[in-house]
């Protein structure tokens, strides 16, 4: 299982999904350009001080990614973007243990090129007077259910 973070535009979104990726043993994938200076410094002072622990990786663009996912299919299996513009929920998608739960800009979402892309198209139920989730929660929540079904948390010490 891998989280993908398309172009993600707040820092402390992105380090909290970090941090939770390191501690259910989750690999991150970064696709670039950020909307914030990504490095070390900037992470840590959002609050990641888990960044040694994290498994993640930086890809310079979408295409980039597409290529990476490409060239480790081992790795990278099918792309589930979480979105507002699907009417199918998560709760009701079988996850497979490969799959890449994408998630779009904070601001924008993703492009129409990217939802192209994606092999499965999820929302979160909400109530209709609700926009949106934050995406740092969506993708908890996500994760959350995929590794469920999945069998792929950690073990509970």
């Amino acid at each position: 299982m891998r989280l993908a973070l398309y172009q993600p535009d707040i820092p402390q979104n992105t380090g909290t999904l970090l941090r939770l990726g390191a501690c259910l043993g989750l690999a991150i994938d970064i696709i670039e350009p950020c909307g914030f200076m990504f490095n070390e410094k900037a992470m840590r002072r959002a609050g990641m001080d888990y960044l040694d622990f994290s498994n993640y990786r930086r890809h310079s663009s979408w295409n980039d990614f597409l290529n990476y996912r490409q060239e480790h299919p081992e790795e990278y299996g099918r792309i589930v973007l979480l979105t507002t513009k699907s009417s199918q929920s998560f709760i009701d998608f079988e996850f497979k243990s490969n799959d890449i739960i994408l998630m779009g800009r904070e601001s924008a979402g993703v492009p129409e090129n990217v939802h192209q892309k994606a092999d499965a198209r999820l929302r979160i139920p909400m109530i209709q007077e609700a926009r949106s989730i934050n995406m740092a929660v969506s993708a908890a929540m996500a994760i959350t259910e995929a590794l469920r079904q999945t069998n792929g948390f950690p073990p509970v010490k």
